[in-house]
């Protein structure tokens, strides 16, 4: 069957370089991207961004708003609503600054990519609307990285609500990559009263989708989407509300997902191990299969 699996085509050069010693994998560094739901008529969906052409990586894919962490949330202790840090340490595999410093990066992207921000003056509230030139101000300076995430809550006295999100699953990008990720896939609802919006300059387009016309898309070799994408959309399809999908994320496993390549009867296999549909067999001269 056709799909829409982003496959760069330097990718059997470069696991062909890894394997002989020629190529050095670079340590990941830290992400977050957070699956934001909406529920309709015909069930949840989901927000997705087209990343431009022009981007280095997976450009033209379908996405979450997502990026890397800002090591700067590590040590500074931001108010806090929900799941104690040590609670969020545990579920995420991580020490409670990594904790930190994750869900700071989840509630920060969701942000500055789609202007939706999971935070409140007090543990029980969510802001409102969100698109004043004061806020879009505030946005914009984290986008460039001159102020801090837990800088911008202590200055506008928020309260960071990582009740309002849940930990769905756990992505590594492949060691045969120049830009690698460990990434956080989280889900959250919505916040009645804020409104999405294509607030990256990362992105061409956004939707607002349902899990399984995405997946479909996908199959149809009409939406490009990496792994990590399309396994969570598919996770996502069973699920009849955001609610039912937040209160399901506890079942998530959590285990990295991290690819791997290996030499087969003449072949460079790629697996992602507990991920079958994903597999690509590699002739030793040539193209994916």
């Amino acid at each position: 069957m056709s799909n829409g699996q982003w496959y760069p085509p330097e990718w059997p050069d470069r696991i062909r370089a890894l394997a002989s010693g020629e190529l050095t994998a670079v340590t990941p560094k830290r992400a977050a991207t957070v699956m934001l739901l909406r529920d309709t008529a015909d069930g949840p969906a989901v927000h997705m961004l087209r990343r431009r052409a022009s981007m280095a990586f997976a450009g033209g894919a379908y996405a979450y708003p997502g990026g890397g962490v800002d090591e700067r949330d590590d040590d500074h202790l931001v108010r806090w609503a929900g799941p104690s840090l040590e609670t969020w340490a545990a579920r995420l595999g991580v020490d409670t600054a990594s904790a930190q410093a994750i869900v700071c990066a989840a509630v920060r992207e969701t942000y500055e990519e789609a202007g939706v921000l999971l935070a409140g003056l007090t543990p029980d509230t969510v802001v409102g609307d969100t698109t004043g030139d004061d806020w879009e101000a505030d946005r914009q300076a984290l986008v460039d990285r001159d102020l801090s995430f837990a800088d911008f809550l202590d200055r506008r006295g928020l309260v960071l609500r990582s009740d309002l999100l849940a930990a769905w699953a756990r992505w590594i990008t492949p060691e045969f990559e120049p830009r690698r990720y460990d990434t956080w896939f989280f889900v959250a609802a919505l916040p009645e009263g804020q409104r999405t919006r294509n607030a990256s300059t990362e992105a061409d387009r956004t939707v607002w989708i349902r899990p399984s016309e995405a997946a479909a898309g996908y199959d149809k070799g009409d939406l490009l989407m990496m792994p990590p994408t399309i396994s969570t959309l598919r996770a996502l399809e069973r699920y009849a509300t955001a609610s039912s999908a937040l209160t399901g994320a506890a079942e998530q496993d959590l285990t990295p997902v991290l690819a791997r390549a290996r030499l087969e009867a003449g072949e460079l296999v790629l697996s992602w191990p507990g991920h079958d549909e994903f597999t690509k067999h590699i002739p030793t001269g040539g193209g994916a299969q």
